[in-house]
C-alpha cells in the first residue's frame, strides 16, 4: 500500500494510476521505491545510542542521498530528528518551502552577498570557514539590520573546508566580536571514522577538544543556562556516531545510517538498520540469440550457446554504472540472473535462459531484496572499488520515486 507522498507530478500520476489498477500500464520502464517506514525505524534505532542531551541531525544533502529530501525530512522529523544538514543554500530553501522548521545547517561555504541574504531570509544556519567569510557575513547582515546564527568549521585534519585547528581559537573569538553574528555552533569533520584503526580519528578529536578547552567551553554544561548559552558542539558523522558515545557532543550528523547502510563492515553489529531504497525496472523485450552472437556495444559479451536474453528498461543515464557491465546480477522472481553485454544509456540486457516462461512486463529488481536474496549498494560499491554513498546518489530523477 502506498503511504508516502509522491515527489513530483509524474509520481502523483503513477501512484494515482496504480491505485486504479493501471500501474502496469503507465510505469513501463523503471523506478525507485523508498521505504519511509524503514527510515523511521533507522532513526529510532540510532537514537537508542544517543543520550537525551544529544540531538540527531539528519543529513539530507544531495536530495537525501537520492531518497527525496522533503519526504525524508518529514519522516525523520516525526521519528525524532531535531535538525538537518544540507550541502547548499538551495537545498535548505527547499526544506523551508516544504514547511520544515527545525534548524538547517548549510555545510557548504557561501561567499556572496546575495547568497548571504538568501540564507538570512530563510533562516538557515550557515557554515563559516574563514575570517574573510565571517567579515563578509557580518557586513552584509549589518546592512540588512539582521542577526544570523552561524556555525564555525574547525579543520582538525580533514583538509577540506574550515580554519585550521591551530588558529581555531582566534577564529572563534573573532566571530564572537563581530556584530550581527550569533555563534550557534562549532564543529569539525572526521576523515577516518570508518577505519578500524582509530589513531587518526582520536588525533582529530584531541585537536577539537584542545580548541574547545582553550575557549573555556565545557561540553558537560547545558546548552542554555538561564540567559547564558554556549555554542552547540558536533563532530560525529554516521561512523563516529556508531563507534563511540564520547564523540557525540550536542549533535550527531547522521546521513548514511538513516538510509539503512553501514559506513564500514565492522560497524554492522552496533545497531540494526534496514535498507530504504530499492531500484526496479521492467522487461521490455525478450529474444533468443544463437551461439557466437555478440550483445550490445563493442561485443563485450558473445554468447557461447543459444541464449535467451531480456532487455530491461534502465541504463547508465538512470544511475546504473556502465563499469558494472558483465559483472552485476539482478533479481527476477527472487533468483539471481546475470547481466550481459555493455550497459547502455537507457537499457541493459540479462540472460534469462533459465526462465523460459519469463514474460515482457515482468519486474526486475536492480537493487533491493526479493525473496531470500538481495543486492545492495555495498555490493555494487565493492565491485566498482567505490563507496555506497556514490551509488545511492547516482540514481537520476527521470526514475520516479515511489514512497511506501
Amino acid at each position: 500500500m502506498v503511504t508516502g507522498k509522491p515527489t513530483s507530478e509524474r509520481d502523483r500520476l503513477i501512484l494515482a494510476l496504480r491505485g486504479r489498477g493501471r500501474y502496469d500500464e503507465i510505469c513501463q520502464r523503471s523506478w525507485v521505491e523508498i521505504d519511509l517506514a524503514a527510515i523511521a525505524y533507522n532513526v529510532q534505532q540510532i537514537k537508542t545510542l544517543l543520550s537525551p542531551q544529544t540531538t540527531l541531525m539528519a543529513v539530507v544533502k544531495a536530495d537525501a542521498y537520492g531518497h527525496g529530501a522533503v519526504s525524508v525530512a518529514k519522516t525523520v522529523t516525526q521519528a525524532g530528528a531535531g535538525a538537518f544538514a544540507v550541502a547548499t543554500t538551495p537545498e535548505g530553501i527547499e526544506l523551508r518551502e516544504a514547511g520544515i522548521k527545525q534548524p538547517i545547517l548549510v555545510l557548504g561555504a557561501a561567499y556572496t552577498s546575495d547568497e548571504i541574504k538568501a540564507i538570512s531570509h530563510w533562516q538557515l544556519q550557515p557554515t563559516l570557514c574563514t575570517p574573510q567569510q565571517a567579515l563578509l557575513f557580518s557586513e552584509t547582515l549589518g546592512k540588512l539590520n539582521q542577526t544570523l546564527e552561524v556555525h564555525l568549521n574547525i579543520d582538525t585534519g580533514m583538509s577540506r573546508l574550515g580554519t585550521s585547528w591551530q588558529k581555531g581559537v582566534e577564529f572563534v573569538q573573532l566571530v564572537q566580536r563581530l556584530p550581527n553574528l550569533k555563534l550557534a555552533g562549532i564543529y569539525s569533520h572526521f576523515a577516518t571514522a570508518d577505519s578500524l584503526d582509530q589513531t587518526l580519528m582520536r588525533q582529530q578529536h584531541q585537536r577539537f577538544q584542545t580548541v574547545i578547552q582553550t575557549l573555556g567551553i565545557n561540553p558537560k554544561n547545558p546548552l542554555n543556562q538561564g540567559t547564558v548559552s554556549r555554542p552547540c558542539l558536533h563532530i560525529s558523522n554516521s561512523a563516529a556516531t556508531l563507534t563511540d558515545a564520547a564523540l557525540h557532543y550536542d549533535w550527531v550528523r547522521v546521513g548514511l545510517g538513516i538510509y539503512g547502510l553501514y559506513p564500514a563492515p565492522h560497524l554492522r553489529s552496533t545497531v540494526d538498520l534496514k535498507p530504504v531504497m530499492q531500484v526496479k525496472a521492467k522487461v521490455t523485450q525478450i529474444k533468443t540469440i544463437e551461439a557466437g552472437t555478440g550483445v550490445s556495444y563493442g561485443y563485450q559479451y558473445i554468447a557461447e550457446k543459444t541464449t535467451r536474453i531480456a532487455v530491461v528498461g534502465i541504463g547508465y543515464a538512470d544511475g546504473v554504472p556502465r563499469n558494472l557491465s558483465n559483472k552485476m546480477k539482478v533479481l527476477v522472481r527472487g533468483e539471481f540472473l546475470p547481466q550481459i553485454g555493455a550497459i547502455t544509456m537507457d537499457q541493459l540486457m540479462i540472460d534469462v535462459t533459465s526462465m523460459p516462461d519469463l514474460q515482457v512486463g515482468e519486474v526486475v529488481t536492480i537493487l533491493g531484496k526479493e525473496g531470500k536474496n538481495s543486492i545492495s549498494a555495498d555490493d555494487w560499491a565493492a565491485d566498482l572499488g567505490t563507496i555506497s554513498w556514490e551509488i545511492l546518489c547516482g540514481f537520476k530523477h527521470r526514475l520516479p520515486r515511489l514512497n511506501f
